[in-house]
């Protein structure tokens, strides 16, 4: 609504953690709704946590984005406050896409039953996972 540009790479189908996987796309539909744009990369597990804000301002590092990295796990992000250096990091993530898959609001939602399902399960989970 406001013109914000919020774009998410995810880990796909070559996961460490399958069952994680299952557990968040559960939640993706308010998102891509809103219009957030989320991509499943593909050729590899994608284990990159980088997040670049009005292409100024970067934090990398081991952090995930849920309550058990920034509670309970000892994890480590660098913010970092530079053009140059968020405009590599763009560039980087940009490359990154053009191996991920786009996934559509439409093909979220046509996902099968036994995939609906097996989310559904472990949802309230994602927490522990």
């Amino acid at each position: 609504k406001r013109g914000v540009n919020v774009e998410i790479i995810v880990p796909g189908a070559k996961t460490d953690v399958p069952i994680a996987r299952y557990a968040s796309r559960s939640k993706w539909g308010p998102l891509l709704k809103a219009g957030i744009k989320i991509y499943e990369y593909e050729p590899t597990m994608y284990h990159c946590k980088v997040m670049i804000v009005d292409d100024v301002w970067v934090t990398v590092g081991s952090a995930n984005f849920d309550n058990r990295s920034f509670r309970l796990n000892d994890e480590a992000n660098l913010n970092v406050y530079s053009a140059e250096f968020a405009a590599e990091q763009a560039r980087a993530f940009e490359e990154d896409k053009t191996s991920a898959k786009l996934i559509s609001y439409k093909e979220w939602k046509g996902r099968g039953l036994c995939t609906k399902l097996l989310e559904r399960i472990l949802a309230p989970f994602r927490s522990q996972l």
